[in-house]
Parts: C-alpha cells; sequence; structure tokens
C-alpha cells in the first residue's frame, strides 16, 4: 500500500482517537463555548502526521522498508501517541 495506507491509516486513527478522548468528551458538561475543545480535524491531522513521520523515520534509520510487517505497527503505535497528546493538551484549556 505505501504512502497512501499510512495516510490512510494515521486519518483513521487520527479520527477514532478524538472520538474516543476522555478529555475531549469529558468537556460536554453544558459548556456553550468550543475554546477548550479539540476541533475535529485536529485528531486525523495529528494521526497522519504522526504516522507518516514514523514511516520517514523508520525507512531513514533502516529499521524497516516500505511494505515491511514492522512498518503498520509502530506507525501506528507513534499515530496513537501523537493523536493522545494533541487532542489532550488542546482539550485541557
Amino acid at each position: 500500500m505505501g504512502w497512501t495506507g499510512i495516510v490512510v491509516l494515521g486519518a483513521v486513527i487520527g479520527l477514532a482517537g478524538w472520538w474516543l478522548h476522555p478529555l475531549r468528551r469529558a468537556n460536554r458538561s453544558g459548556r456553550t463555548d468550543r475554546a477548550g475543545r479539540a476541533r475535529w480535524w485536529i485528531g486525523p491531522a495529528a494521526g497522519m502526521a504522526g504516522a507518516v513521520l514514523a514511516a520517514m523515520a523508520g525507512n531513514l534509520v533502516g529499521l524497516f522498508h516500505d511494505g515491511d510487517t514492522l512498518e503498520w505497527p509502530v506507525c501506528t503505535a507513534i499515530a496513537l501517541i501523537a493523536v493522545t497528546l494533541t487532542v489532550g493538551s488542546l482539550s485541557r484549556r
């Protein structure tokens, strides 16, 4: 699948991570302002950036090459970490 698969993987993980993040869901407690909530596009953007950066770093270091089995779990883990940190930090405001 190559880079297209990595981008789609990051977007799906980002959207799911944004939707399921507990801090994002906790801020729905009757507040009418949206200043403290992360927008819906923040999660997919962070997921895509994390997955693409993980794939590029893995290729650069020689940990894996395009399409290797190790590429998918590493990109998934880095995308999850990026989404968690980004949505969590934006939801605390």
